[in-house]
């Protein structure tokens, strides 16, 4: 018998999806319609997380687990959709995808997003990603009247498609190797042979391409500068959120008895991932392609709280910790990503195939034609950056002091780095808006409700979070029994 309570946030979701894509062809002209109930959908499926909240479960013979970690992920995936949707519904108007099918896509790759990080069944896991990556990849090239937007799509379809069977041939070779796809199954066997660590590579570079860590990274600056703009704020911060719930789970269940293993192999991957993100981002002068290049280096920030998870020091293990540090950063990491990305779809102009309204030269006196835009903006790349009193000084905050607390000063060095670096061409595009004369004589139109709402419950959440951090970690510290 399955218990379907435990599912219900995913069933509210997808079965929205389906009814959506049935209904959106007899109402072509509603699409702000679709939008707003697809927000309500949203909102139930986040009521039916919350309630689940609390003893940990498994139905359908321990296929889909319900656990404190996995709801914690779930909320942040919902936020993202959330904001996504809500900024979806003026955006699609301004690029002529205003359909229904658009939405049904976003809650599709939603579910398949809650999907991942509600299970320790590794083809369960499998499943959850294909679900989340065929939407995505459709999104990618919905502005079918652009080649940039059908070159992202098509990038993202065959490189999605190779990583994928690095995936799916990681999870074959550790089912030789130990006789089950239960992650915990998988960690009661004591000797996992050679065949059982070379499937674990393969399953994390099948999730390193997710989470667009480095060498694993190509794709994304590329999909994220020809997809639309709300759907690669969308990508950057759901993906990663299922990605990184699903790496944790197989590194820390799976494996948590050889952590020495991998956690020399994730800290040279991490290095690597911040140092290449944030150099490339500062040669780029479209806004697109350098806050994909700025997504890559957080990734490696994030990283550095997984290699925390697996370290040990006097006694302590820093699986709390660095569990506790990642949902934080990743929650932080959706208001302020989505956010940026919105107001960047706001300030460019997708009418013609170049994108020209995305380079940096357009933010230029920005602060005095749309002050109020231009300082939601600012608030965004400050909190990306790292500066006090924002949510993202936190996540960084917590992130290097979790590395410090289990002894890897070197790396919470690398990651301090890191930070000084991306704060100079964070700030170079706060100085164009405040410092620059305006050069080109297009007016960037004022906002629309649905945008102007998205804006400010980023805006107010980055400073919250920053701020009165101390109830959001309260919740987060201490839930994680287990993976």
């Amino acid at each position: 018998m399955i218990d379907l309570s435990q599912i219900l946030p995913v069933a509210i979701i997808g079965a929205y999806a389906l009814l959506l894509l049935l209904f959106s062809p007899f109402f072509r002209q509603h699409s702000k319609m679709f939008g707003m109930t697809s927000l309500a959908a949203v909102i139930l499926a986040a009521i039916a997380t919350i309630i689940l909240w609390g003893p940990d479960r498994t139905t359908a013979e321990n296929m889909v687990f319900t656990d404190n970690f996995g709801l914690s992920f779930t909320l942040i995936i919902l936020v993202a959709s959330f904001l996504t949707l809500l900024s979806s519904i003026d955006f699609t108007e301004r690029e002529g995808i205003d359909h229904g099918e658009y939405y049904s896509l976003i809650l599709i790759a939603t579910a398949g997003m809650m999907i991942m990080v509600q299970s320790r069944n590794l083809l369960i896991i499998f499943i959850g990603l294909e679900i989340l990556s065929i939407p995505l990849y459709i999104l990618a090239g919905i502005t079918r009247n652009r080649l940039r937007s059908l070159e992202s799509s098509l990038k993202y379809f065959l490189l999605g498609a190779f990583s994928t069977g690095f995936l799916l041939y990681g999870i074959a070779l550790l089912y030789g190797a130990t006789g089950s796809l239960d992650l915990q199954g998988i960690s009661r066997i004591a000797d996992k042979g050679a065949l059982g660590l070379i499937g674990i590579a393969l399953i994390v570079i099948g999730l390193g391409f997710k989470i667009a860590a480095f060498p694993f990274h190509f794709w994304a600056p590329d999909v994220y500068q020809g997809a639309p703009t709300i759907v690669s704020g969308f990508m950057a911060t759901g993906t990663k959120a299922a990605a990184f719930a699903a790496l944790l789970r197989v590194l820390n269940t799976a494996f948590s008895d050889e952590a020495a293993k991998w956690v020399g192999a994730l800290t040279v991957i991490a290095i690597l991932t911040m140092f290449f993100g944030n150099l490339v981002a500062l040669a780029q002068r479209n806004i697109k392609r350098m806050l994909a290049y700025s997504s890559i280096a957080h990734a490696g920030y994030l990283l550095i709280a997984v290699v925390v998870t697996g370290v040990s020091t006097e006694g302590k293990t820093g699986t709390n910790s660095g569990v506790s540090a990642i949902v934080y950063y990743l929650l932080t990491y959706a208001f302020m990503t989505i956010g940026a990305f919105a107001a960047a779809s706001l300030i460019g102009r997708s009418t013609d195939e170049l994108e020209s309204g995305y380079e940096l030269d357009s933010y230029s006196g920005l602060g005095y034609k749309r002050t109020l835009l231009a300082a939601a903006m600012s608030v965004f790349l400050l909190s990306l950056t790292g500066i006090p009193p924002t949510a993202g000084f936190i996540g960084k905050f917590y992130i290097f002091r979790a590395a410090i607390q289990m002894k890897l000063y070197g790396l919470a060095i690398v990651g301090i780095v890191n930070s000084v670096i991306a704060a100079y061409y964070y700030l170079r595009v706060i100085v164009y808006m405040y410092m620059r004369e305006q050069q080109a004589p297009y007016e960037v139109p004022r906002p629309a409700i649905s945008s102007s709402l998205s804006l400010a419950l980023a805006v107010t959440f980055t400073f919250l979070l920053g701020i009165l951090p101390g109830k959001v970690l309260m919740l987060i510290s201490g839930l994680f029994r287990s993976l």
